[in-house]
């Protein structure tokens, strides 16, 4: 079986879904901006107030690169993920992704723009992420689930969609 790659706004649910989806399918659960703090010994803020966007941007496709080499696995990405092309080419290569695709009204009344570097300046900043990401995502993904029921519905959809994909 292929990897299972979770694209997406930030606050879409990668992390939650692949979590559960990795437990419900024993496979190994991995989310890359944890594997990005553990490897620099910083949390994502700080790399972001130490150096910049890009920076943080090619750690993600360093990351992104380790990552495509496990087996097994869920992994759940940073919502940037997209940003570059090369990513989409890393991502498709080794695994079935999934865009998971939360409405813009979800997801601006849950998130919480105070731990999200590229979200500090507010909830505006999001919409505009989400205009100007949505057809990234679109493009990066072999399926798109849409997250607006309860999450056993999204997780059989995406087993649906990874069957078909695979």
């Amino acid at each position: 079986m292929k990897n299972i790659v979770l694209i997406g706004m930030p606050g879409s649910g990668k992390t939650t879904i692949g979590k559960l989806l990795a437990k419900k399918l024993g496979l190994l659960f991995f989310d890359s901006d944890q594997y990005i703090e553990e490897a620099q010994n910083l949390t994502i803020p700080q790399i972001f107030e130490q150096f910049d966007e890009d920076h943080f941007r090619k750690l993600e496709t360093d990351a992104l690169k380790d990552l495509s080499q496990k087996t097994n696995s869920v992994i759940s990405t940073g919502g940037g993920i997209v940003e570059r092309e090369e990513n989409t080419d890393i991502l498709k290569k080794s695994s079935v992704v999934i865009f998971i695709n939360r409405p813009l009204e979800n997801l601006l009344s849950d998130i919480d723009t105070k731990n999200r570097p590229l979200l500090k300046s507010g909830k505006e900043k999001l919409v505009g992420l989400f205009e100007r990401r949505f057809e990234l995502y679109k493009k990066a993904c072999h399926a798109e689930v849409l997250n607006n029921e309860s999450l056993e519905n999204v997780l059989n959809k995406i087993i649906s969609e990874v069957l078909k994909n695979d």
